[in-house]
Parts: C-alpha cells; structure tokens; sequence
C-alpha cells in the first residue's frame, strides 16, 4: 500500500512545504515535559505558557529557527556539597518546539510565577485579486 502525500492530490499544488512541515512537527519528539497550554487570545493572537518551576530566566532559551519556536532550558546542578535525603526534584533539560505558520511572529516572553508566557501575533491576512488577461492565440 502506498503512502498517500499532499503531491498525490492534482488540485494542492505547491503544498510540499506543508507536508514536510508536518512530518517535521510529527517528529519533534515533545515528550510531555515540560506541561504547556496554548491559549487564543484574540482573533489574531495567541499565548502559550509553560510551566518551568525551578527555572530562572538565565536557564532558558527561545529562538525561532526556520518556522519553528524553540524552547529550551537547562538547569545548573547546586548539588554542590548539599546531603540530599532524598531528592524528588530532578534539575533536567528540556527542548519544547511548535511549527508557525507563515505571518505568525513571536512577540515577547514573561516569565510569572513559575510560569513562561511567550505571545504569538498573526498578521491580517491580505486579500489580492489578480486579474489574468487572455491573449488571443
């Protein structure tokens, strides 16, 4: 059995970017931490937050890297001479990445309370309407 891809179907033509967009974000591995929401916050605006207690700002890390925001972080380990009796804590890394469509910009970052606020804006989508003149052949 063949695999069916967005190139099968005559009618979408030039969606291959979306279909490797796809297997990309498919492939991204996010296990389920560290827990996020994503949240609309208007028509063309939205908000995700994570929760990162324990984090501080200088720990994490978020970039934008061919139409993907990448969240990282890495706690410092301040064990450092500390008897621990018994450490239900783990300081872990942590990569997090969500796939934007085109338009979509990250705004800023807040973080609040253990929490990481990071504000998506969309831009209003323009209309354009081409007139294609016929020539006589």
């Amino acid at each position: 059995m063949s695999k069916l891809t967005l190139g099968s179907y005559p009618h979408l033509l030039g969606f291959e970017q979306l279909e490797q967009l796809l297997q990309r974000s498919a492939k991204s591995g996010n296990e389920g931490y560290p827990p996020y929401n994503i949240e609309q916050t208007s028509d063309y605006s939205y908000r995700i937050t994570l929760a990162v207690a324990g984090f501080g700002e200088d720990d994490l890390s978020i970039t934008v890297e061919d139409r993907q925001l990448v969240i990282r972080g890495r706690q410092r380990d301040d064990s450092d001479g500390r008897v621990f009796l018994h450490r239900g804590i783990a300081s872990r890394q942590f990569q997090r990445m969500f796939v934007l469509a085109d338009g979509v910009e990250v705004g800023e970052a807040v973080m609040e309370n253990g929490l990481l606020h990071v504000d998506l804006t969309r831009a209003l989508p323009e209309t354009v309407v081409q007139t294609i003149n016929i020539r006589k052949g």
